[in-house]
């Protein structure tokens, strides 16, 4: 997770990655109402930054405080406004409340800790199916448990992000996964470096609104997490049956611009050498490229510039 990182004795600064999903399977409902799923998550070389600074402020620990108030003492956040109007439903808050009641449940938490101002270089897009709030809840967690020296090891922290959102343990976690149930059972990988043609259409699709979509596939069958990581060719630079994004039909009939943005990866899949797709419920769609053609900078910037919405060129992390 932590691929990019400056430590002085007052800040870090930390890459927040994007991932994509080489594919993504719904295979049924829960009785608790989330869907359980199968998918291969790839974390990017590419996503948002954060910067953590140690302020002069130290807060002491009022077991008294309600844990909002204690969270908004020790956490600034800027960078953020356009995210979420209040402060308490962003997802670094999210992480950092999460973080100081597990810290409170197990005893672990100082009497005093320092302000910690947090600043958010948001690049990546919001909607896109990229992670990158969860990304962001993730990184923040990772870096506080280090500042405040709260010593949470990783399957602890694990099981924290997991309260926070579904995506967010594949960020804690660092590396590329098998993930299953909601996507918190998480399964080490080793994938061939690739580089990936990626666009984000300007198309913000609701992921609860796609969930409850009469025509979304919600019954595929399972395939073992064994099968997954041996059939890796089936998915990585092609998507071969039966590997596919459940949510492209729904999303490509509700928002025109992803379809448009998908149809002219498409018609580059020849040349790429690899299969165009979606990745998460999102909006944001990825085409593989061959190595022969994701060294070609003359090649790729023609693309780029042809391409029907902003575009970026991105390598596995």
């Amino acid at each position: 997770m932590i691929s990019d990182h400056n430590i002085s004795n007052s800040s870090i600064t930390r890459l927040s990655p994007a991932k994509i999903n080489l594919f993504l399977h719904i295979t049924g409902k829960r009785a608790d109402g989330y869907h359980n799923l199968q998918t291969v998550f790839r974390l990017l070389d590419w996503g948002d930054y954060l910067h953590f600074l140690l302020t002069d402020k130290v807060v002491n620990i009022d077991g008294s405080l309600d844990i909002n108030k204690l969270c908004s003492q020790l956490l600034v956040l800027t960078g953020a406004d356009a995210i979420t109007t209040s402060i308490e439903d962003n997802l670094i808050f999210k992480a950092a409340r999460a973080l100081v009641a597990s810290a409170i449940q197990s005893n672990k938490l100082p009497k005093q800790l320092p302000q910690v101002q947090v600043t958010l270089d948001k690049r990546l897009p919001m909607g896109a199916g990229l992670g990158g709030g969860s990304s962001n809840a993730a990184t923040t967690l990772l870096a506080l448990n280090e500042i405040w020296q709260l010593n949470f090891d990783k399957n602890e922290r694990i099981k924290i992000g997991a309260t926070i959102g579904a995506d967010v343990p594949i960020f804690i976690f660092g590396q590329d996964a098998i993930a299953t149930g909601i996507g918190e059972q998480l399964t080490a990988i080793d994938l061939p470096d690739q580089h990936y043609l990626l666009l984000t259409p300007d198309a913000h699709i609701d992921t609860a609104k796609l969930f409850a979509h009469a025509k979304l596939q919600r019954d595929m069958a399972s395939i073992s997490v064994a099968t997954i990581k041996h059939q890796f060719t089936a998915y990585t630079q092609n998507l071969i049956a039966p590997y596919q994004n459940v949510f492209t039909p729904v999303v490509t009939n509700l928002a025109p611009e992803v379809d448009e943005a998908l149809k002219y990866l498409q018609r580059l899949q020849k040349v790429a050498l690899g299969t165009a797709r979606m990745t998460g419920s999102g909006s944001a769609v990825f085409l593989p490229l061959d190595a022969s053609v994701g060294s070609d900078e003359k090649l790729l910037a023609k693309w780029l510039e042809e391409a029907p919405c902003t575009g970026y060129i991105v390598g596995s992390l």
